[in-house]
């Protein structure tokens, strides 16, 4: 299972790519106003129309292979092995241990914190020039 996920994922990885520099060299729909009143487009390595076709259908060829491949990576991504549904399911709840009031003293060391002064409130805390 991990192979294949990882050859899809590498195919993925070819096709993105290819789309992406098939798309920079292909030339926008102005370009061909130009070649038609002589700019030199038509002396190209295709012909004059012919790079627009190839081009056009290696990049939907791309396109339709980096879709399957999007889906067959999502639908691995689901597809992989759990007990239950929830995170929250799969989570083991454990209650706290009842502090009682003999062993919360119990806890406590005798003398080791000292107990703080409350703090004055009021025009107590208001400081003088």
């Amino acid at each position: 299972m991990n192979v294949v996920l990882n050859l899809v994922l590498a195919v993925q990885m070819l096709a993105a790519v290819g789309m992406i520099g098939l798309i920079l060299v292909q030339h926008g729909k102005g370009a061909d106003m130009g070649a038609a009143f002589g700019s030199g487009g038509s002396g190209s390595l295709f012909g004059a129309s012919g790079s627009a076709n190839f081009l056009s259908r290696t990049t939907g060829i791309l396109a339709a292979l980096f879709f399957a491949c999007t889906l067959l990576l999502a639908y691995f991504g689901n597809t992989s092995h759990r007990t239950s549904t929830s995170v929250l399911e799969s989570v083991a709840v454990t209650a706290p241990a009842p502090v009682t009031a003999a062993s919360g003293a119990a806890q406590i060391p005798a003398g080791a914190v000292p107990v703080p002064k409350p703090a004055a409130s009021g025009a107590a805390q208001i400081p003088t020039k």
